[in-house]
Order: structure tokens, then C-alpha cells, then sequence
């Protein structure tokens, strides 16, 4: 039987492409790449003392700025903490105790306010904050979770005359990955706020 010549070069290619195929397409596992950020460059910790004319002192890192809250319904020596770098924000509320009923409804509310992230939360933690020295006392909420819109929030009270709560949210999305640097970073700077945090004799 007499081949056809050009068949027969187009079966030996057919014959060297698949041969080629099955050599490229071994032996290999392929998985997606994991998403890549962008370096956070992260300041130098300095701090610096609020004392501006409030019931109470802290002292607050020179990267952050604090302005009054300007929002409708916002009360005197409520203050946001900014932190422009991170987009993030301190927001601060303090409020005059006048009597028992209402410190019993100003810390029932921080934990209204911490729980309501438990939907989202993985976990919330408290933990108890004493400085008799000070008659500085409070509890610190931290709120686990990969898409919760606050990890942080506290509230700081002498129990018989002054109140004041912390939440801590960032303007972006609240992926717990990208953001756990800044986080933790920024909750240094909460720890630091707390501890030095002092009440104003005479208010």
C-alpha cells in the first residue's frame, strides 16, 4: 500500500503536538495567588497631652488629631480622635452623671452598643479597667471578626460623676487581614489613651 506523503507529515505533527500537550500539562498544581496590599508605613509613636477645657486629660499620639463632634445632636466635650493615615476614628462621648438611674443606663448602653457587633463578631471579650488611685474605672470591649465595623469600644467612669465612651471604626472595609496591622497599631495607642486617661478636679 502506498502512502500519501502529506498525510503522513500531518499525522507526525498531530503526533508531536499532543506529545507536547501532555508534557506541558503534568505534574503541575496550580492555585490562585493570594491578594497582595500595600505596605503600611507605620509612624513613630510620640504623644502628646489633650487638656482642653473638658472634665478629663489623655494623652494622644502627635499623628492624630482630635476635633469637636460636630454631628446634630452631638454634646459638649465630645470629641473624635482622627487618624487621617489609617482613615480611621476614635469617637468619644461624654456625658455628666446627675444620678444613679442614669450611670445604670449609660453602661447598659456601652454594652448594647459593644453586642450589637455580634452578629458579624466571632468573639467579644471584656476586660475590667481599675485605677482606684485615679477613680478611673471602665470595661474594654474587644470585638473579633473578619467584617465587624468596630474591634475596639470602652467606657471609663469614676462611678458617681463622670462617664465617658470610646468606639473605635475605620472608613474602609473591615477586612480583618489587610487591617490587622493598623489595628493593632492604632489599639496601642487606645491602651495608651486609657491608662493616662485622668478626671479633672473641680468638674
Amino acid at each position: 500500500m502506498e502512502l500519501n506523503p502529506g498525510s503522513a507529515m500531518r499525522g507526525l505533527l498531530c503526533i508531536v503536538l499532543v506529545s507536547l500537550l501532555c508534557a506541558c500539562g503534568g505534574g503541575h498544581d496550580y492555585s490562585p495567588k493570594p491578594r497582595g496590599y500595600f505596605r503600611i508605613i507605620l509612624p513613630k509613636k510620640e504623644y502628646q497631652d489633650y487638656n482642653d477645657g473638658c472634665p478629663f486629660t489623655f494623652k494622644y499620639p502627635t499623628y492624630a488629631k482630635i476635633e469637636p463632634d460636630l454631628k446634630p445632636g452631638a454634646k459638649p466635650c465630645w470629641l473624635n480622635m482622627q487618624f487621617p493615615q489609617f482613615k480611621g476614628t476614635l469617637h468619644l462621648s461624654y456625658e455628666a452623671i446627675t444620678s444613679k438611674k442614669k450611670f445604670d443606663m449609660l453602661t447598659e448602653d456601652s454594652y448594647k452598643l459593644a453586642s450589637k457587633h455580634t452578629v458579624k463578631a466571632t468573639a467579644i471579650d471584656q476586660g475590667v479597667i481599675t485605677n482606684p488611685f485615679y477613680k478611673v474605672y471602665g470595661i474594654y470591649y474587644t470585638i473579633d471578626g473578619n467584617n465587624v465595623a468596630s474591634s475596639a469600644q470602652f467606657y471609663l467612669t469614676d462611678s458617681t460623676r463622670n462617664y465617658i465612651r470610646g468606639a473605635l471604626y475605620f472608613n474602609s472595609e473591615p477586612r480583618v487581614d489587610s487591617l490587622k496591622p493598623v489595628l493593632d497599631f492604632v489599639k496601642k495607642d487606645v491602651d495608651v489613651m486609657i491608662k493616662s486617661f485622668r478626671w479633672v478636679p473641680g468638674h
